[in-house]
């Protein structure tokens, strides 16, 4: 479980309900002395909750939140541009509502993307501050596998997406990628109760081997989140739990609310894995 201490809790606090950062103009940044880190992907990046927390989309305690307010305390600096959308696949990304399969939603699009899809906004955002960006991170592919092209899907997409993203945002800046962790160990586990097949679900599919392989092959770092919440891990607790199993119930809504994305402690976890992720 992690644990916070009380003073990085009102940390949290304070910022957590800050509004996203206005985009200022690069001679603004310069003058101030301001900079960003970008967080890019889908709903997890986006920090979604149940409808039981929240009716919108984005959060202000996603893992992007944490991690920013984590950065902030030694960068007072350093502003948070969150572009993530619920829905968005590796498709989307680059097509925008034309793409089949899972998109974001086409009001946030209109609102969110003025360049029209997410990528365009981030590219966008990034060759205007350019010398001003700090640090960026993404989450993408999970929707692929849920309802849309699948592992193929994400080698042909996600190798565009980073090129486009180092292109904009120059060499020396850390485009940080991240795997996932399985929600669906949970409903394998309640309906079997067979330690066999949840080993069989754990392995069932390749996606953060795939993941991992195409970030490396950019030279970009990856928070292994799957590994954070022991996708592969089915030791019995005294509870009764595989390991697996049981953070996916403390860490995500699935178990309480058939919800997959994080909770709070969840969106923690991932955060603490992006940032020992860090260069």
């Amino acid at each position: 479980m992690i644990r916070r201490s009380a003073t990085a809790l009102v940390l949290f606090a304070a910022l957590a309900f800050a509004p996203t950062a206005a985009v200022a103009p690069a001679n603004a940044d310069e003058a101030n002395g301001i900079h960003y880190y970008v967080s890019l992907g889908d709903s997890i990046a986006a920090g979604s909750q149940p409808v039981i927390v929240s009716d919108s989309d984005q959060t202000r305690e996603g893992y992007a939140d944490q991690l920013y307010a984590s950065l902030h305390t030694g960068d007072p600096k350093l502003r948070l541009l969150k572009l993530g959308c619920g829905g968005e696949s590796t498709a989307s990304m680059i097509l925008g509502l034309s793409a089949s399969g899972p998109t974001c939603d086409p009001r946030v699009y209109k609102s969110r993307y003025r360049n029209g899809t997410q990528l365009s906004e981030a590219v966008s955002f990034l060759h205007a501050h350019r010398q001003f960006v700090d640090l960026v991170t993404i989450d993408i592919g999970g929707n692929d596998v849920i309802g849309g092209g699948g592992v193929p899907a994400i080698k042909a997409n996600l190798p565009l997406i980073l090129a486009a993203l180092r292109d904009a945002v120059g060499p020396g800046v850390p485009i940080v990628g991240m795997t996932y962790y399985d929600p669906f160990l949970a409903q394998i586990w309640f309906t079997s109760f067979d330690l066999v097949a949840l080993q069989t679900e754990a392995n069932s599919h390749n996606l953060n081997g795939a993941l991992e392989d195409i970030y490396g092959s950019f030279g970009d770092p990856v928070a292994e989140v799957d590994q954070a919440f022991s996708n592969n891990d089915t030791t019995l607790q005294p509870d009764g739990l595989p390991l697996d199993v049981q953070r996916i119930c403390e860490w995500t809504w699935t178990c309480v609310a058939g919800d997959i994305h994080p909770n709070a402690i969840g969106y923690g976890v991932i955060a603490q894995t992006f940032e020992q992720s860090l260069p």
